[in-house]
């Protein structure tokens, strides 16, 4: 008798521990939830740059069902307002508070010069998709900052290069009066071979180019290259239309002429040239896809700024499923830094200060359609090509 009770009091045992150890195994391979802090321009004039980059990240997180490389994705949004200061009230919010595993986005460099130091500081992973100040590329770059763009000279680096190419002599600049403008002149002449006629800085929020117009006209330059963003750049491209020079005097231009601006210039912006490192034609499986889907989702054209974005989702989902999760930080570093996605631009891989090693074009306005304007890219000025700055970091 006293055998059978011992028996069933450690068969009972047995059971307990038993379901015990399944409950423990049940917990230990709970799913973790992913929490993503996305932080972007979306108020005031500029939000239209913001809502691209935004609208493209988030179309790859629909794309995997809502679980980038498997784990549940909380994504919190947060517009910056083209405010430093609160950027950096709300960025300590997303770390701090809410306890985000990645950092997303940010679109201004002002905004990116005010969070950088205290996200990497904080050793939180932060995936920029616009912005690529030279510090953040060269002596200021960290391990956990990965540039799913470009550095900022490096657009105005291909249209000063494709200048020389084409043989100009003398071009003329014309950008705002503003640090980021003064240095895209600085990055256009970087590789121009040939010389600058004048350099027009006009005031920041300016819209009448007539004499500026009248300036160039006199001078009778090679060819104008302009840095002028946002509205200012419409009402640039509307009044060079307008001002006789248009056929007679080639007009390049970066961050000008894209698909953010071309619903509001139109034919306008027709034969113009711009540069960049995506165009909606380049040729391979990743882009197709992306081009196709974006625009059944969102029903208008997406841009380099929702390339990033998208690119930006893509390199996460991959990367965590090659780790399996977000937890081991260190072996998720290693496999981001091996890019291990498809781009949507091609070819794609990370330079030795996290920036991408990629190819910049000359991309042109062109018509698709009676309504549709779109940016094509025509030719390759870059091939796999890294940023000026990379030898400066020390990582």
């Amino acid at each position: 008798m006293k055998r059978c009770i011992f028996r069933f009091f450690t068969q009972v045992i047995s059971l307990v521990a038993g379901l015990m150890l399944v409950c423990q195994m049940a917990v230990s391979q709970e799913v973790q939830e992913l929490k993503i802090g996305l932080m972007a321009t979306l108020s005031g004039p500029a939000a239209v740059y913001g809502e691209q980059m935004r609208d493209g990240f988030m179309l790859a997180v629909k794309q995997s069902n809502g679980a980038l490389g498997g784990l549940p994705t909380n994504v919190l949004v947060v517009d910056d307002k083209l405010d430093p200061a609160y950027a950096l009230e709300q960025v300590t919010k997303l770390i701090d508070e809410n306890g985000i595993d990645i950092l997303v986005g940010v679109n201004f460099s002002k905004i990116m010069l005010a969070v950088h130091d205290p996200v990497v500081r904080s050793k939180t992973l932060f995936i920029g998709t616009h912005s690529g100040p030279a510090p953040i590329a060269g002596r200021n770059c960290s391990r956990y900052f990965f540039s799913m763009a470009s550095q900022d000279d490096q657009v105005h680096e291909t249209m000063g290069r494709y200048a020389s190419l084409k043989g100009y002599q003398q071009v003329v600049t014309i950008a705002p009066d503003y640090e980021a403008a003064r240095d895209a002149v600085v990055g256009f002449r970087r590789h121009f071979k040939g010389q600058i006629a004048l350099e027009i800085f006009t005031k920041l929020g300016q819209t009448d180019f007539s004499e500026e117009f009248a300036q160039i006209a006199e001078i009778e330059p090679d060819a104008i290259y302009a840095f002028m963003p946002g509205g200012m750049g419409v009402e640039l491209v509307k009044q060079f239309h307008v001002s006789g020079l248009k056929g007679i005097i080639p007009f390049l231009s970066s961050q000008t002429i894209n698909a953010v601006t071309l619903p509001y210039t139109g034919e306008m912006a027709e034969g113009l040239f711009s540069a960049s490192h995506w165009a909606p034609n380049l040729d391979n499986p990743a882009n197709k896809r992306f081009v196709r889907d974006f625009g059944r989702e969102y029903e208008y054209q997406p841009s380099v700024y929702a390339a990033q974005g998208y690119d930006a989702a893509r390199l996460i989902h991959f990367a965590l499923e090659l780790t399996g999760g977000i937890k081991e930080q260190e072996a998720l570093l290693s496999v981001i830094s091996s890019a291990p996605f498809e781009s949507v631009r091609g070819d794609f891989r990370f330079n030795s200060n996290q920036f991408p090693i990629q190819d910049f074009y000359l991309v042109e306005g062109v018509r698709r359609t009676s309504k549709l304007y779109e940016m094509e890219a025509v030719a390759r000025v870059f091939d796999d090509v890294g940023d000026a700055y990379a030898g400066s970091c020390r990582m």
